[in-house]
């Protein structure tokens, strides 16, 4: 009879025990097969696209003929969701007009605010929400400079927060990826690289234009240089397709926000939405006989009497719109929400449904050859060309569509599902930057001839602005900072998702009120409070950077930020309040509403049986290891003696 084991005192070896992991006994080594995880894969590396379906080789001539026909279907639908896409984005842009359009119109009232050029560019930022145009606010602008409320250098720092607002609605497209962590990764990183370049642009090219007016100088060199002329409308190419379905829903005058930012105090009163189509103005003239000439009058003298010729003028409502909110007595701001709940709702559709088409077409042959077309690069020595023939290629995209709002949401999606590399959708953004101006520089060259120079000249600030961009942040490829900005946030985003949201709000919103509030308080009150700021953010990043590249230059406290409070170094308290805020809500809500077994709340309550499941049955070893007698030992016995 074999002897007792001994049993000792000692605490007995744990599978579980993270400081054996190294030693496990070859008798228990299938128990990783089990347990471990897989080796996560680097999260920014292009997804396989892996054919599932049969091969074509081992089609039937029927299976062939089907496969086709499905192919032609899934393309269709595909155009028709890409139309409606751009449709909703279309239809978004008026119900922001219609919130905030006059809200927009009365901020750019303000001319002593205007002239501070920190100001201007905030203004240019807020206004562009509003009304998720770049084209609408510089077409503003103009008409303020045209007008002379507003001088061209003023005007400058206005249009680079414009060209920061127009980023917004890519990046609220890539929020609405948010389900897949991987794709809403990447996702977010190829909509928020559009927003670094513009703001590190900005700070790096604002400063430079308020000290010596470069832009201003240079385009003012090039518009008196050039005998220039009054040319034809820019060319309205997608507008053609859109228009038939976007004027039947709404149809706005966008001449009121003008006329309110020009100071036209009846406009205040009058209704953004186009109510008569089609008007004829008739103008009556007569000669009266007056006591002085009034001013602007051409008037004679008759004898004895001053004769003056008047005219008056009135307009004749010929044909009504023929849209849904012709007759509609609905006042703007319900109109507004409306339009911004329905295309909102069509928008986050129409894009759910388009990254499905894409990835169950984007399968075997057909990903390979688009993803080599799209991300492969040119054979040394002329790799460094491909970047700047996707610029040309982004730019010439942006001007057909009109729109760079319309070409990085277009793209955002396919950078989410790992059609197109981060690295490659850089330079396509960077050519929509450029794309944009170009449209606007057409549009300014249809002015009148007294306002043409004025006109171009903001245009082509705008355009050498995002010139001077490219050359800073993407010829050196050490330079390219915003690519590597934007994954860091994508990183964060991923694991933290709820952030995209607070910095969607944060840096479109809660930035620019804050910096416009302190201006219209005054500069000395911008400065006092906008100096330490800067001063605080410009000494965390350095702390930062010197943490992770030679911390033996800093002192003991400053070599990691624990000597904070933990809130003020790390996301994980906060994150623990969302999530806990959030499952307590989805909780309470499952409990009150589980009886009646609707859709949303069955589903919640399966996901909370599902995790209590998982908490009985974590702790336990799992089925496999129990089967196996030779992965089996006593827990209790450390040695055995013969």
């Amino acid at each position: 009879m074999a002897p007792r084991p001994e049993v000792t005192t000692e605490s007995p070896p744990n599978l579980d025990d993270t400081t054996h992991s190294k030693e496990i006994p070859a008798a228990y080594s299938t128990i990783d097969l089990v347990e471990k995880d897989p080796a996560d894969a680097d999260p920014w590396d292009l997804p396989d696209l892996k054919d599932t379906g049969v091969k074509w080789s081992d089609l039937d001539t029927t299976g062939k003929i089907k496969r086709v026909l499905i192919g032609m279907v899934k393309l269709i639908l595909l155009l028709g969701l890409l139309y409606l896409f751009i449709c909703s984005l279309d239809i978004l842009s008026s119900a922001f007009q219609l919130v905030g359009g006059k809200a927009a119109g009365d901020i750019f009232k303000d001319n002593a605010v205007l002239s501070n050029p920190v100001a201007g560019l905030v203004i240019g930022v807020l206004v562009t929400v509003l009304v998720q145009s770049s084209s609408t606010s510089s077409s503003i602008v103009v008409s303020m400079v045209s007008s002379g409320l507003l001088n061209v250098k003023s005007a400058v720092p206005i249009i680079m927060g414009a060209n920061i607002g127009t980023s917004v609605t890519n990046t609220i497209v890539a929020v609405m990826q948010a389900g897949d962590r991987n794709e809403f990764r990447r996702a977010f990183a190829g909509a928020t690289v559009h927003d670094f370049f513009n703001w590190l642009s900005v700070l790096v090219l604002l400063p430079l234009e308020v000290a010596s007016g470069a832009l201003y100088k240079l385009t003012g060199l090039i518009i008196e240089s050039f005998n220039l002329e009054s040319g034809e409308d820019a060319p309205d190419l997608l507008n053609v397709i859109t228009d038939p379905l976007t004027n039947s829903i709404i149809e706005l005058d966008k001449s009121v926000i003008t006329d309110i930012a020009t100071g036209n105090s009846a406009a205040q009163n009058k209704s953004l939405i186009k109510r008569w189509c089609k008007k004829r103005s008739n103008t009556t003239f007569w000669n009266e006989t007056v006591d002085s000439c009034p001013a602007g009058v051409v008037c004679w003298q008759d004898g004895n009497q001053t004769m003056a010729e008047l005219n008056e003028t009135w307009t004749q409502n010929l044909e009504k719109c023929k849209h849904i909110f012709a007759d509609s007595s609905l006042p703007d701001l319900a109109v507004g929400l409306i339009l911004l709940a329905l295309s909102l709702l069509v928008l986050c559709t129409c894009l759910i449904l388009i990254v499905k088409l894409l990835n169950s077409m984007l399968k075997g042959q057909v990903a390979v050859v688009i993803k080599k077309v799209l991300n492969t690069d040119f054979p040394f020595p002329f790799a460094w060309v491909t970047g700047y023939i996707a610029i040309l290629v982004g730019a010439g995209m942006t001007f057909i569509v009109q729109s760079s709002s319309v070409f990085t949401s277009a793209i955002t999606p396919l950078v989410g599902i790992g059609v197109i590399s981060l690295e490659r959708a850089y330079p396509l953004t960077l050519g929509s930057n450029i794309g944009t101006t170009t449209t606007a520089i057409l549009a300014a060259m249809a002015s009148p001839g007294e306002t043409l120079g004025n006109s171009l000249q903001i245009a082509l600030c705008h355009f050498f602005f995002n010139i001077m961009g490219i050359m800073l942040w993407y010829p050196i490829p050490f330079m390219r900072v915003p690519i590597r900005l934007a994954r860091g946030l994508g990183n964060h985003t991923a694991k933290y998702r709820w952030f995209a949201g607070l910095y969607l709000i944060l840096c479109f919103l809660v930035l620019p009120l804050s910096v416009f509030g302190l201006s219209m308080a005054g500069w000395q009150v911008l400065v006092g409070v906008g100096v330490p700021v800067v001063a605080l953010v410009v000494f965390v990043i350095v702390i930062n950077v010197m943490q992770s590249r030679c911390p033996r230059f800093l002192p003991g406290v400053l070599r990691d930020w624990e000597f904070l409070p933990r809130p003020l170094h790390s996301m994980e308290p906060w994150d623990r309040v969302v999530t806990s805020s959030l499952t307590f809500c989805c909780k309470h809500c499952c409990c009150c509403c589980c009886c009646c077994k609707c859709c949303k709340c069955s589903k919640c309550c399966k996901k909370e049986e599902e995790e209590e499941d998982e908490k009985i049955t974590g702790n336990c070893k799992t089925v496999e290891m129990y089967d196996n007698p030779a992965m089996s030992r006593d827990d209790n016995v450390t040695s055995t003696h013969f």
